[in-house]
């Protein structure tokens, strides 16, 4: 496994990457993982059964490109030092497959030559085609790639000189990524449609195959419900739920406008953090809590009247609405990206349409004001979030592996020139 970053950050990338290294192990299978690492991280270790390779990067070495140089992302091109780092793991491990989550896998793409391993990539977002891995301009999702509007959109979100490099570099890398890789997985419809994969002239096979979350969390989600809340900062009373980013693409603004038309409003809480767009002022009712563990969240959900994930951006999954249906709770999400592959309207949740703040009160009015409605569509929740689970969804992706294994060894020879590092020429 290629994971950018790998527990303990943790993002609903890192703990997908987690759950699969671990299910695969269970399951019999030799995985490690190659990450990139931190100063006081770097080096190789086994954590939970699984071996963790984590390795240095050049672009760490210029902390002033990233917003948050605690977090180290992965560059749209091949770094120098993660190249070589890459290639003494996959000498060391010698696998069959590599299975390459984002961008990490620019810098395997070096080592095709190199290596007889498939080569796997999955998607977890629009970063094929989008420099900023969004498919969002100007607060609206955005009608495709175009270079001087790219640009433009990529210097707005990582500033001028590594804007323009990264939106530079996207399509170029995207090509390569076509003619390198053995397979692509796409987590939701939406993920494949919206970085161009779902054409029949797409050169790499694609195949949707969706996130999923443990069956111990499954499980456990559906043992009564007794005591304290996990968190004390939680209201005595019924109240509603948002989990996310505070911010406009999540829908936050939407949501603050439904929930001052409600004339019974219980209260609102809203977990997670605080963005540049996130409004200064809440309405009375509402709660911000910030920092909660997953187990916070997760009780949250079983607690809570109904959540709400009213998204304006095409989510690519939506792994906190899969979490929502696992607990059984009543849910009101919008029709976008990939909550549409998740949630069946008015089976297993009420969907609304993006921004329309009037059609989102009246289903939390419609709700709220009906308990046998809240009770039918919460049990139909989390009765589809079992299609979602390791056993349900993990054979799927090592049906993947077999098939491309049983085709014979891949062709490494490739038509792009790549620049290979002499540390890794050496090896």
């Amino acid at each position: 496994m290629l994971s950018q970053f790998y527990p303990p950050v943790i993002g609903g990338e890192e703990r997908h990457v987690a759950t699969l290294a671990q299910a695969l192990t269970a399951r019999g299978h030799t995985v490690s993982v190659a990450t990139i690492g931190s100063p006081d991280s770097f080096g190789t270790r086994i954590e939970d059964g699984v071996r963790v390779h984590r390795l240095r990067t050049t672009a760490q070495r210029l902390p002033m490109i990233y917003s948050d140089g605690g977090r180290p992302h992965a560059s749209p091109t091949p770094d120098p030092e993660l190249v070589a780092g890459l290639a003494g793991v996959v000498r060391a491990e010698k696998p069959d497959v590599i299975h390459a989550h984002n961008w990490i896998v620019n810098s395997l793409l070096p080592l095709r030559p190199w290596t007889k391993a498939r080569m796997v990539l999955t998607l977890h977002d629009y970063s094929h085609v989008c420099a900023v891995k969004r498919l969002m301009r100007e607060g609206v999702p955005c009608s495709g790639p175009g270079l001087l509007k790219c640009v433009s959109c990529a210097a707005q979100h990582y500033g001028p000189a590594a804007g323009t490099v990264t939106a530079l570099s996207t399509a170029p890398a995207a090509r390569l990524k076509e003619r390198a890789l053995d397979a692509v997985i796409a987590v939701s419809s939406a993920v494949a449609k919206g970085n161009g994969l779902s054409s029949p002239k797409t050169r790499v096979p694609v195949r949707v195959i969706p996130n999923f979350i443990p069956d111990s969390l499954w499980e456990r989600s559906g043992e009564p419900l007794v005591g304290e809340p996990l968190d004390d900062r939680l209201p005595a009373e019924p109240f509603l739920l948002f989990v996310g980013d505070l911010s406009r693409d999540k829908g936050v603004h939407v949501l603050l406008e439904a929930y001052t038309r409600l004339g019974r409003r219980p209260p609102l809480v809203m977990m997670g953090r605080r963005c540049k767009d996130t409004p200064e002022t809440l309405p009375e009712g509402v709660r911000v809590l910030a920092g909660c563990p997953h187990p916070v969240v997760m009780d949250a959900f079983r607690r809570c009247l109904a959540a709400v994930a009213p998204s304006v951006w095409p989510e690519p999954f939506g792994l906190v609405v899969l979490e929502a249906m696992t607990a059984g709770s009543p849910l009101v999400a919008t029709s976008t990206g990939g909550i549409k592959d998740i949630v069946a309207d008015r089976e297993s949740g009420l969907m609304v349409r993006p921004g329309d703040a009037a059609q989102l009160h009246d289903a939390l009015k419609l709700l709220l004001d009906d308990p046998d409605l809240r009770r039918r569509l919460g049990a139909e929740a989390r009765s589809r979030a079992r299609s979602f689970t390791t056993s349900r969804v993990v054979p799927d992706i090592e049906a993947m592996y077999a098939s491309l294994l049983s085709q014979g060894a891949p062709d490494t020879s490739t038509d792009a020139a790549v620049v290979v590092p002499e540390a890794e020429r050496a090896l």
